[in-house]
């Protein structure tokens, strides 16, 4: 098995350009990943920030993801349904990508966390992501991890 890697416009422990967040646009940034573990059926991303003030906030949940995929493009749709899988509630309340959009200060770290399975979830679209959790117990064979950075000052 190869090094199974996620990679973006912005390098690990690099800041999130400002189109991807709150600030900007508000749109998911591309994402690519290399080195497929072998028996890989659908993938699991899940974006959080663990440094919000109230606890790690959910900021993306997109599972089943197929499997044969390598990349997500730039801006995908919100909705619980897309072409890349389904999009569980994120803590904003909406059902896709939400960016980063901390409080001034220091600034915080987004895991982009993509988890490979050896099998696709048996669930409906916009499940919660604990449920989603729960389902992936016992079924990942790989992580990729990818941090970005982002404040206002």
């Amino acid at each position: 098995m190869g090094n199974f890697t996620l990679k973006s416009v912005f390098g690990n422990n690099e800041t999130i350009p400002k189109k991807y967040t709150c600030d900007g646009d508000d749109l998911s940034p591309p994402l690519s990943w290399e080195g497929r573990p072998e028996g890989t059926v659908s993938y699991v991303l899940i974006v959080d920030d663990p440094d919000a003030p109230a606890g790690t906030f959910t900021h993306w949940v997109l599972y089943n993801i197929p499997g044969d995929l390598n990349s997500l493009p730039e801006g995908v749709p919100q909705g619980k349904e897309v072409k890349y899988g389904y999009q569980g509630r994120n803590d904003f309340g909406a059902y896709g990508y939400g960016g980063p959009c901390p409080p001034r200060g220091k600034p915080h770290r987004y895991f982009f966390k993509l988890y490979a399975l050896d099998t696709k979830l048996d669930l409906p679209p916009g499940a919660k992501r604990v449920d989603v959790e729960r389902a992936m117990k016992g079924h990942v064979i790989g992580e990729a991890q990818l941090i970005g950075l982002y404040g206002r000052g």
